[in-house]
């Protein structure tokens, strides 16, 4: 009777629309995670969410080793998007760029886009792989959103279509010494740049194009992955949902 009354322990995120009474099929993966890794059964709960309609309390219908059914009981918190804010960054080594993307989703980025830059050491990703990173990082940090992760795509082809109506937040490692400027509301994007920065003919670019604002992260060098928490701290505290 004590699984019916506890809340779950465990948090899953499930590509299936959630509602009351909703029942959902488990893929393999999923049920090998709740019933041979957590070693969970019929009657306990686990929290569920799918991105659009917030956490809810789940419970376990049948389980087997290849498959089991969950049905939604009660909704646990409601729905909660981020603010649109984007955030463009160089990849780097694999482990600080799986640092950055699940750091990324815990502060609340909407989106989350690889770019490739002219000192970008880094030629692919593994776009599945950062994308379950987003996913687990989610499931960790108790939201109810999962941003998307894009494939890799240049820099330059990416400001070719930028629309200016979203503010472009260029974290400008030349302006150490200089103070930050206001940084503009939603939708907004930050870029942050590789281990080498930007190319000259990059910062002329972003320099030169409507709407964006270039800003100084302090005194000091930072690291890339650093970098992106910074601007996203930084923003999150100026225009963000923070309270």
């Amino acid at each position: 009777m004590a699984a019916h009354s506890e809340q779950a322990k465990h948090r899953l995120y499930l590509e299936h629309a959630l509602g009351q009474g909703q029942v959902i099929d488990l893929s393999r993966d999923h049920a090998h995670y709740l019933f041979n890794v957590l070693r969970l059964s019929v009657g306990q709960r686990v929290a569920v969410f799918d991105g659009q309609n917030g956490e809810w309390q789940a419970e376990i219908v049948t389980s087997g080793k290849r498959g089991g059914t969950l049905r939604c009981l009660t909704q646990s918190a409601p729905q909660r998007m981020p603010p649109d804010l984007w955030l463009l960054f160089a990849p780097i080594k694999k482990a600080r760029t799986d640092f950055i993307v699940e750091k990324a989703t815990e502060l609340g980025a909407a989106r989350i886009l690889p770019v490739q830059t002219d000192f970008t050491n880094s030629e692919r990703i593994r776009q599945d792989r950062l994308q379950a990173h987003a996913v687990e990082a989610a499931e960790q940090c108790g939201g109810t959103y999962v941003p998307q992760v894009a494939d890799l795509q240049p820099l330059s082809r990416l400001l070719d279509g930028w629309d200016t109506s979203r503010a472009l937040i260029f974290a400008d490692e030349t302006l150490r010494d200089t103070p930050a400027p206001a940084l503009p509301p939603a939708p907004a994007a930050i870029v942050i740049g590789p281990e080498g920065g930007f190319s000259a003919s990059e910062r002329d670019r972003l320099r030169s194009m409507a709407g964006v604002t270039p800003v100084s992260l302090g005194p000091r060098i930072l690291r890339a992955d650093t970098a992106a928490v910074a601007a996203l701290t930084l923003w999150q505290a100026a225009q963000g949902d923070w309270e």
